[in-house]
């Protein structure tokens, strides 16, 4: 695990990032955008080790970071059964010597998508052991959420792991009824695992059961404050790049969905607005002492934060398609980080005001029922004399009906300006 009392530099950000069409000018880009927002390394996620366009992919990040002093380390996809524990270690060979891989007490970060399949020993033999036998004592984080027992015990079961990583612990469970997203997993393997994850929201419409949503009216500053009381050691926001599954905060580039029909849904849904809040958290989380969300303070005397709101109301006929849409709420929502108290958050649906609301310093952040057809979606910030000082507009109408066949929960997100 990692302690508590660990060198600052193991108080890691990291976003998830799905490289399968980075060309070496798009590496460049994400890179020095995912530093200036606060992030100290990427996990590449991967499912692929043989491909020349993955392993092209993984030369451009590569040579971008070391280039830009960023950090990256490698997660392996093991859903896609494409990769085996006795694989890795020749695959990691090539990499982890790079400035730019991300190590803790100078053993290199190692993670994984799923591997509970797979036993411990066959982790100690075909990973760890090999690796160890090179002199390499790699620093295992892997996300197990598929093993049977899980989150049980794990550390007695799996003694491989030196930490865990909860992926679902992003989002509320899926189901009929709202709930709002739980730290039980996180408490669960805290005593031990001192890793959390972030996230936005969840949304895929792909067809052939790929049709689903996870909560996101206010997941991500609900998850914020949970991340900050729980005090973790490393934290992922998930993620950057993931067009497919909507929870992107940085870019995705059109070679990325190609011959794909995640264009459909996210095209023209820019996600960076929501960086306004990821900055702050990261300070506030990377300064070790804020504890709630009323600790994450704008970067100056300004407001800053975000509007979103999906496009297409939840009693659309298509909405049924999709897995979990009982989850849904008609509603808009807002996260904006104070200076102080004394100011008013409006926030109008249909150019009609929905909600009016204190702020207080901080974190202030709520879901506004009353999304309504029509333009004219937005918030403002008011300070003590009334006067507006921040306001945040969408782009984009809502409607009562899909126009095509896609049926598009994806988010609208606009920052304050």
């Amino acid at each position: 695990m990692i302690c508590s009392n660990v060198y600052e530099i193991n108080r890691v950000k990291r976003a998830d990032i799905n490289y399968s069409t980075e060309s070496s000018a798009e590496a460049v880009k994400d890179v020095t955008d995912a530093k200036k927002v606060g992030f100290d390394a990427f996990a590449l996620n991967t499912h692929d080790i043989t491909d020349s366009w993955a392993l092209n992919a993984l030369g451009y990040l590569f040579d971008a970071a070391d280039q830009n002093g960023f950090k990256l380390f490698i997660s392996f996809d093991m859903s896609w059964q494409t990769i085996t524990p006795s694989k890795i270690p020749p695959f990691l060979l090539n990499y982890i010597s790079r400035p730019s891989y991300y190590a803790i007490a100078g053993r290199p970060l190692v993670s994984t998508y799923d591997g509970g399949f797979i036993s411990n020993s066959d982790w100690t033999s075909g990973f760890r052991q090999p690796l160890v036998a090179k002199g390499i004592n790699p620093y295992f984080v892997p996300n197990l959420g598929d093993w049977s027992g899980w989150p049980n015990n794990f550390f007695s079961t799996y003694t491989v792991a030196d930490g865990a990583f909860s992926w679902e612990s992003a989002w509320p469970a899926p189901g009929t009824t709202i709930s709002n997203v739980s730290d039980s997993v996180d408490q669960n393997l805290l005593q031990q695992a001192r890793a959390a994850a972030v996230s936005s929201f969840q949304f895929k419409y792909l067809g052939s059961g790929q049709d689903w949503y996870r909560i996101g009216e206010v997941n991500l500053p609900q998850r914020f404050a949970q991340v900050l009381a729980l005090q973790p050691d490393l934290v992922e926001l998930i993620t950057w790049n993931d067009a497919g599954e909507g929870h992107y905060v940085g870019n995705f580039f059109q070679e990325q969905i190609a011959g794909s029909t995640i264009g459909d849904y996210a095209n023209g849904f820019d996600h960076t607005g929501w960086q306004q809040l990821v900055t702050p958290f990261i300070k506030a989380y990377k300064g070790g002492v804020a504890t709630s969300g009323g600790q994450i303070l704008p970067p100056g005397s300004a407001p800053v934060g975000s509007l979103w709101y999906r496009t297409l109301l939840k009693s659309a006929s298509c909405s049924s398609s999709i897995q979990n849409y009982q989850q849904g709420q008609d509603t808009a929502n807002y996260a904006v980080l104070l200076p102080s108290a004394g100011y008013t958050i409006k926030v109008y649906s249909n150019s009609k005001l929905i909600g009016s609301f204190s702020g207080s310093t901080g974190l202030n952040y709520g879901a506004v029922p009353g999304l309504s057809v029509g333009s004219g979606q937005y918030i403002q910030v008011l300070n003590s004399a009334g006067a507006v000082v921040a306001s945040a507009t969408g782009t984009k109408p809502v409607t009562a009906q899909s126009s095509n066949a896609t049926c598009n929960w994806n988010y609208e997100v606009v920052g304050l300006s």
